[in-house]
């Protein structure tokens, strides 16, 4: 009865609220006669491939909000998410609440196109490691949605033909199995590159490691200068190179393969046993019908656990220039509560950003989960030195050097100067 009565007043405030704008001249198809409100929501998630429960998260919100109703809409991601945002922004005709990544909360943010959601209830239980990618200038401008982990998958069925019964945890043994899967027929390991992704996030995957576990403040470090990309980055280098020495990977032919496309239909097809990928491909893996697995880059040396490595992924923002920012928040908190947003996770395979918050866990993910609720995890800080442009000029750098056209030496320098840039 209580929560009842607390969703009638919202719906309630948010009428009258939107009565009121669109008497100012708001959207005309935005608030009924009867005072029901249209809430516009922009996302890249939501429908193609990857419609991660949004549709039952959305129905779910009108339910028990019966004055709201959701007009979502959905876009293909970057570019084209951004191509088409981006002018809906300069020219007030966005939607209510659009989905973010760090990238964009900050760009965007930076424009004045994002509510502060500073002093909304849900803030307090972002966990410490989501929230540097929510905040920007001191002020909440998103609701963290994920955290979603980046790791090798493995065909179980494939790795069965040679032997070999578990993912592998250590480099050592990683290169066994390799070596088994090679000499059984299997064809080891594929990892597309045609857009430098793969290169640069095994590098950074590696490093959560060999890197990592010396220094969990590597980050801050390198941002206040005290941290160089010198020796201890070599070791990340020299594993993706070894595996073209070894004749595990082509790299020549790997970077003619699409990421996002092909790579995906080639390890569904069974064409490898082990593949390189984010944890949102685990759904549509499991499609193929082979067992699957997930599971950190097995980095560290003989006998040690992987740290895995994570993604800050999606967000919710509510647009500043929003007429209906009450309901917009509301949509928003009915996101951040662990019931609702369970079903985005559950979908995602990822894990929850909140204190508190609720991570599914499946057969696919629970190597990955054990190694993020036992700590074992860094967040790639995609908000500061690892922006955009860096992480696509390190790709581009790493490409470089799997073809052999530059040395680690030189490939480190170049990931400095690219890391750096401001």
């Amino acid at each position: 009865m209580k929560r009842s009565g607390r969703l009638l007043a919202v719906a309630t405030t948010v009428a009258a609220l939107a009565t009121s704008l669109a008497a100012c001249g708001g959207r005309s198809d935005s608030t009924s006669a009867d005072g029901t409100v249209t809430l516009h929501v922009e996302a890249w998630k939501g429908g193609g491939a990857e419609p991660a429960n949004i549709a039952e998260i959305n129905k779910a919100f009108e339910k028990a909000h019966p004055k709201i109703k959701i007009d979502f809409k959905y876009t293909t991601a970057d570019p084209t998410y951004t191509q088409k945002l981006q002018p809906e922004l300069l020219g007030g005709k966005a939607g209510d609440v659009i989905m973010v990544d760090a990238d964009k909360m900050k760009k965007w943010g930076a424009s004045g196109y994002l509510a502060d959601l500073s002093n909304e209830s849900w803030v307090s239980s972002i966990s410490s490691a989501a929230k540097p990618f929510t905040q920007s200038d001191g002020k909440t401008l998103a609701m963290p949605m994920e955290l979603i982990g980046i790791g090798l998958y493995a065909n179980m069925d494939l790795l069965k033909k040679a032997g070999i019964t578990e993912v592998p945890a250590d480099w050592p043994t990683f290169l066994a199995d390799l070596a088994k899967l090679k000499k059984a027929g299997v064809t080891p390991i594929s990892l597309p590159d045609k857009a430098g992704w793969t290169g640069s996030s095994i590098f950074q995957a590696s490093g959560s490691t060999t890197v990592y576990q010396k220094n969990k403040q590597w980050d801050a470090d390198f941002l206040a200068g005290k941290a160089s990309f010198g020796s201890d980055w070599k070791e990340p280098l020299d594993q993706l190179k070894s595996l073209g020495v070894k004749g595990y990977v082509n790299w020549k032919n790997e970077l003619g393969v699409d990421e996002w496309s092909q790579g995906p239909q080639d390890f569904s097809a069974g064409k490898s046993a082990f593949w390189y990928q984010g944890a949102w491909q685990v759904s549509n893996i499991k499609k193929a019908g082979f067992p699957v697995s997930f599971a950190p880059w097995p980095g560290g040396a003989a006998g040690t656990k992987p740290n895995a490595m994570l993604f800050s992924g999606t967000a919710w923002g509510v647009n500043s220039q929003s007429q209906h920012a009450d309901a917009a928040k509301e949509y928003v908190k009915f996101w951040s509560q662990s019931a609702n947003l369970a079903k985005y996770l559950d979908a995602e395979h990822a894990e929850s950003p909140f204190t508190g918050g609720t991570t599914p866990d499946s057969t696919e993910t629970t190597i990955f989960n054990t190694a993020f609720n036992e700590g074992r995890y860094r967040v790639l800080p995609s908000n500061t030195w690892y922006g955009t442009q860096a992480e696509t000029d390190t790709g581009s750098k790493i490409q470089s050097f799997l073809l052999g056209q530059s040395d680690a030496a030189k490939t480190l320098k170049d990931i400095q100067t690219a890391a750096s840039a401001k």
